[in-house]
């Protein structure tokens, strides 16, 4: 019997099939397009930060959400799948820096009940999907 986590994981699997089929660039990837969303997301709350932290947890935080869909894009536009999962891989990274970062400005005080925890998570559960679909369908 399937359980709900079963099937989340069985429609990212079919998300990865269906992204993977009709993929002509980067900018057809729902991944990107989510990714770009919490992007712009994060410019839009630290820009509220106080202006002492332009230098430090903005600049830190918007270089980590601006990482994930340009390594996503870079990704794709590679030859390989090999290079689109490395890239894949470090926009995962720059996808934990960037949660780091978002915890400690809650935990600060920078930041209150913004909507960035949920984006987040969507971004990781699409980018572990894709992922999760290269490993389960190896290139023939």
């Amino acid at each position: 019997m399937l359980d709900t986590d079963d099937i989340q994981v069985s429609r990212e699997a079919q998300e990865g099939r269906r992204q993977e089929a009709e993929v002509r660039t980067h900018k057809d990837l729902e991944l990107w397009k989510a990714a770009m969303d919490l992007a712009k997301a994060v410019y839009l709350v630290t820009s509220r930060f106080p202006k002492e932290e332009v230098y430090g947890m903005t600049a830190q935080m918007r270089r980590a959400a601006v990482s994930v869909p340009c390594n996503i894009a870079e990704g794709a536009a590679r030859n390989s799948r090999k290079e689109f999962i490395q890239f894949l891989y470090v926009a995962l990274g720059s996808l934990a820096e960037l949660e780091t970062q978002w915890i400690l400005a809650t935990d600060l005080g920078l930041a209150r009940d913004e909507s960035l925890e949920s984006k987040i998570e969507q971004v990781r559960k699409l980018l572990l999907g894709l992922l999760r679909h290269f490993k389960q369908h190896p290139p023939t």
